[in-house]
């Protein structure tokens, strides 16, 4: 039987004694307490499923607490407020002022003209921009780190809000009228605001994902039985719920990020960048606002100290001796589950001051780092998914757009978002596992690289069609060119941003749920910060294929992209098909007892802010 858990504050001291009593019986692990506060909780009547009937008893989703949708509300706006704001660089970096307009100070151009501000041309804008991605994925390494051994998820995500406000805040003052004239002013002021906005945003995507799933796993940490109204057991399954919570947040996320990205470029268009830049500042504004207002209803841990540091350690003691010059062998080293059996304080005689740990934290160490295993493999994933708001967008241009805005079409893949999450959710999902094929989390990163392969073939036949057709051949993307296209509409891209839509749901929402489930409790944020931090190795892996972005080799770029991220699909199904079969078990795994230093008391609950 489990015990109600209250959504109100709760945190784990590191040992500091209280006046309260309230003893945590495992170290990192959330108190259960009594509170009467309404929360979805286990009954009396609901009891933990025994191993046969985990095999045989239907899994079904648990109820999601409204708590968890205004997380999702925050990262909304977050997200509004990032791509309503940085849909407007382009043209802002690049473009000079216009001479007329509604507003040509301002740089707004109207219907007929070309926005712009500070016309620094095409090479400063693509630099500023690739460095921009580059931060805001490194960052969430950094603010990982310093959530779990430090600040904790709740503080770090309000330090986060803040620079990011202070970042948006410049970025508005960079697009002031009496500032865009003074260009060099206006720069700078611009770059300072994007280091501040970078750094906040990194901080606050490595813990706005964990920290959201965490409000239902304090209530429901293990599956248990409930009997439906026809009188079917049925197991609900914490695990999906949780992936459920996930595909509902990327939602929301897909929302936000379209909605400011289409909005914001008509502002900049008829009114100015200033707006542009202003109106998601001022809905960003509301996330503190509401973090703050149910900063009591939050379930959250306590920072965890050197937990990364000890995992170093341990890895380096795991792997001490195991290095070959032959990289298949050192890879089937790598995954050993024996040299971790071996390294569990139990088997050590003499151990190390550091070993503060029992054998159950070596095991959750050693799942999380098979989920960093498994993450080496998205920077190829990511490959395609790069091509959106670059390539495509440029291809688009080149063909028969009948009065669409060539930077609009790729919407398409939010919107794609949107409509199928819920698809995916209600339908697809459940009806693979009435059939008895359950979408574990290998599968479905294995499908995405399949979506994404495909999505990339199709790109290059529709580019080859382009050439084929085009008056000007294999320079199809010549300015002049441009306004005599060949016949071939531009919604031909459809299903290739659908397919990139699809491989999205699979691989991204997969991947912060694999975080989340596998990574010790007291280090989620550092490995949601790893996942992130593919997505900047593949920006920096993609500067490879440059010299292919361009008349006449852009067949060559899609069908090369298409060749790797095949490969790297069907190698990353051939070396983690084992996994496949051992979700369930690692994700059963308790947790461990962890201590900062061995004299350590117990640590106790934290009482209420």
């Amino acid at each position: 039987m489990a015990t109600q858990v209250s959504h109100d504050v709760i945190e784990v001291a590191e040992g500091l004694p209280r006046e309260q009593d309230h003893t945590v019986e495992k170290l990192g692990n959330i108190a259960p307490v009594e509170t009467n506060k309404s929360t979805e909780s286990r009954s009396n009547e609901e009891q933990s499923p025994t191993q046969e009937e985990l095999q045989t008893l239907r899994r079904v989703y648990g109820k999601i607490d409204s708590l968890i949708y205004i997380i999702g509300f925050i990262e909304m706006c977050e997200r509004f407020a990032y791509y309503g704001t940085t849909a407007a660089f382009v043209n802002f970096l690049q473009q000079d002022l216009p001479e007329k307009g509604p507003f040509p100070k301002a740089g707004a151009a109207g219907t007929d003209g070309q926005a712009g501000a500070l016309g620094k041309g095409q090479r400063t804008m693509s630099a500023l921009l690739l460095f921009n991605a580059f931060w805001a994925y490194v960052m969430p390494l950094i603010g990982g780190w310093i959530a779990d051994e430090h600040w904790g998820r709740f503080k770090t995500i309000n330090v986060a809000t803040a620079l990011a406000i202070v970042g948006h805040i410049l970025i508005i003052v960079a697009a002031i009228p009496a500032v865009i004239a003074k260009s060099n002013g206006a720069l700078g002021t611009f770059v300072v605001g994007l280091l501040l906005l970078g750094t906040g945003v990194g901080f606050f995507k490595c813990n706005i994902s964990p920290f959201i799933a965490e409000q239902y796993e304090a209530t429901h940490p293990k599956p248990f039985i409930r009997v439906e109204p026809n009188g079917e057991r049925v197991i609900v399954d914490p695990g999906l719920t949780i992936t459920r919570v996930y595909m509902r947040y990327y939602q929301l996320i897909n929302v936000g990020s379209m909605a400011g990205s289409i909005s914001m470029v008509y502002a900049e268009k008829y009114i100015g960048f200033w707006l542009s830049f202003t109106l998601p500042t001022i809905l960003f504004l509301t996330c503190p606002i509401i973090l703050v207002v149910c900063r009591k209803r939050y379930v959250r841990r306590a920072p965890a100290g050197s937990a990364l540091s000890k995992a170093v350690k341990l890895y380096g003691l795991a792997m001490k001796g195991q290095w070959s010059i032959n990289p298949v062998a050192t890879w089937r080293n790598l995954r050993s589950p024996e040299r971790w059996e071996s390294i569990k304080p139990s088997k050590i005689q003499n151990r190390p001051t550091w070993m503060t740990f029992d054998d159950a934290w070596v095991e959750e160490v050693h799942r999380g780092i098979k989920a960093c295993y498994v993450f080496l493999w998205y920077p190829v994933f990511w490959l395609p998914y790069g091509q959106l708001n670059g390539n495509l967008v440029s291809q688009a241009a080149t063909l028969k757009l009948n009065g669409v805005p060539n930077d609009v079409v790729n919407n398409l893949n939010p919107l794609t978002l949107i409509i199928f999450i819920p698809i995916f959710d209600h339908f697809l999902y459940p009806a693979l596992a009435r059939v008895g094929f359950r979408m574990s989390p290998i599968r479905k990163i294995t499908a995405a690289f399949v979506c994404s392969t495909t999505a990339m073939a199709i790109t290059a036949i529709i580019q080859h069609s382009i050439y084929t057709q085009s008056p000007c051949g294999k320079y199809a993307s010549d300015e002049a060119c441009q306004e005599t296209p060949p016949n071939i509409s531009v919604w031909v891209q459809t299903p290739v941003y659908m397919l990139i839509a699809f491989s999205d749901i699979f691989a991204s929402i997969t991947g912060l749920e694999y975080a989340f489930n596998k990574a010790p409790k007291n280090m989620r944020s550092v490995v949601t910060g790893v996942f992130w931090f593919t997505n900047a190795f593949s920006s920096a892996l993609g500067q490879a294929f440059v010299p292919l972005a361009g008349d006449p080799l852009l067949v060559w770029l899609y069908t090369v992209i298409a060749i790797i991220s095949f490969v790297g699909g069907v190698a990353f199904w051939w070396s983690f098909r084992e996994l496949n079969h051992e979700d369930d078990d690692l994700d059963a795994l308790p947790e461990g007892e962890y201590a900062e230093n061995p004299d350590r008391q117990k640590p106790v609950l934290e009482e209420k802010a």
